[in-house]
């Protein structure tokens, strides 16, 4: 009699949580979308190249060598990846540490960006690295306390482990496992405070790690204020992504989202514009300080000196003064255009700091190949694919009815 039972629960289940109350046939039917068919392509040609790259070596599907270890994964999968998942970290500190209520409708969606992000940037590690299986060599077997890689690498898989349990409440209310929701909730100010003390140390890292390079890295880019700059860039690519996520998540999901939240979330925008717009003078005043240090003025006329002052000027100053301009006017649609500007800045600054301005002097030149730039596309839509499915089925964007009288709603 209970086995008998427990198949017509498992089914239940099954239709609630992950079908959403469809029968199979009507939930593949509802996968026929224009999305779908473009990630399944996206797909189709980057898992072949996952199996090759895992069956036959790194070299099988990269231009990477021993001269050029660090390429488009290094710049694009975890350099930018950390920096844009910044943005949980920038929400949580707002909402949960300094009392800045009214960014509660983007905390979740922020600190489950940021929680994929990070996994995803982890993933993206595993297809750079030489020998995957040995990625918690460093935390579990040699402990290389002086090793800047040993911090980044422990730092990393505590913020991912923090970044859980704090979207781990959003699983519990869809789960309807209300005490260890409660549980769980008890620990979200311990688990920010922890968090932003270890995004404060691995995002500045990441730039110290090139501290080891002067020789290597071009002296426009290298300064004794790289784990600053990291930092401060990070802090606003981090809010500038939560504008972006926002911007689309409310326009995708629209349907989880009432009036009044859209016009919340304008306000929001607004608020986050101003910030980034702050920051981003910080960032762009301390480049001219790093500059000044370094005495690097004399490779500006040359022709990464002039790459150098466009990324500056055009994609630091530009959009900061972009984003002042249009929270001025109050115009959210200018304050997202300048948003993506700013993302771009910040892709940019890490692909020049580790790939185009990196063994800047060298004849053998680094350039990705084709494969390397899909695989990072197939990491991208698996994210994006991961990111609406928990969205679809989880209290992200609203408020689950059943926990609306309990703390942290």
């Amino acid at each position: 009699m209970p086995e008998a039972m427990a198949s017509p629960t498992i089914k239940h289940w099954l239709v609630s949580k992950l079908l959403m109350g469809q029968s199979w046939r009507s939930y593949l039917k509802s996968l026929l979308t224009p999305f779908n068919i473009i990630a399944g392509i996206i797909l189709a040609v980057g898992l072949p190249l996952t199996f090759i790259r895992f069956t036959q070596g790194i070299g099988a599907v990269s231009n990477l060598s021993n001269a050029n270890p660090w390429g488009f994964w290094i710049g694009v999968d975890v350099l930018s990846g950390v920096a844009l998942a910044a943005g949980g970290f920038t929400t949580g500190t707002a909402f949960y540490l300094f009392g800045l209520k009214k960014y509660q409708p983007v905390v979740r969606p922020a600190v489950l960006t940021g929680f994929l992000g990070y996994f995803f940037v982890v993933v993206g590690l595993c297809f750079d690295l030489g020998r995957p299986w040995r990625l918690p060599y460093p935390m579990l077997v040699s402990y290389g306390v002086t090793s800047v890689m040993f911090l980044v690498g422990w730092h990393v898989a505590l913020y991912l482990t923090v970044q859980f349990i704090e979207f781990s409440p959003a699983i519990f209310e869809w789960l309807g496992l209300r005490k260890v929701r409660n549980w769980v909730v008890k620990l979200t100010i311990g688990a920010t405070v922890f968090g932003a003390i270890l995004s404060t140390l691995h995002q500045s890292a990441l730039g110290a790690l090139f501290l080891i390079a002067p020789t290597k890295l071009h002296p426009l880019w290298y300064s004794p204020f790289l784990p600053i700059f990291f930092f401060i860039s990070a802090i606003a690519g981090g809010m500038t992504m939560v504008i972006f996520e926002s911007m689309l998540s409310h326009r995708i999901f629209s349907r989880q989202v009432s009036p009044a939240q859209h016009l919340q979330l304008q306000e929001i925008t607004l608020g986050l514009g101003k910030g980034a717009s702050a920051v981003l003078f910080t960032y762009f005043c301390l480049k001219w300080i790093g500059v000044a240090h370094s005495y690097s003025w004399e490779w500006l006329n040359t022709p990464l000196g002039h790459w150098f002052l466009l990324e500056v000027f055009g994609f630091v100053l530009a959009p900061c003064l972009f984003l002042f301009w249009a929270s001025r006017r109050n115009s959210v649609g200018l304050v997202r255009l300048g948003a993506i500007w700013a993302i771009l800045g910040v892709i940019l600054n890490r692909v020049n700091v580790s790939m185009i301005a990196f063994n800047w002097n060298q004849t053998d030149r680094y350039v990705p190949r084709w494969s390397e730039i899909a695989i990072t596309i197939t990491i991208i839509t698996v994210g994006i694919l991961t990111f609406r499915f928990m969205v679809n089925r989880m209290p992200v964007l609203y408020h689950h009815p059943a926990f609306l009288g309990d703390k942290n709603h």
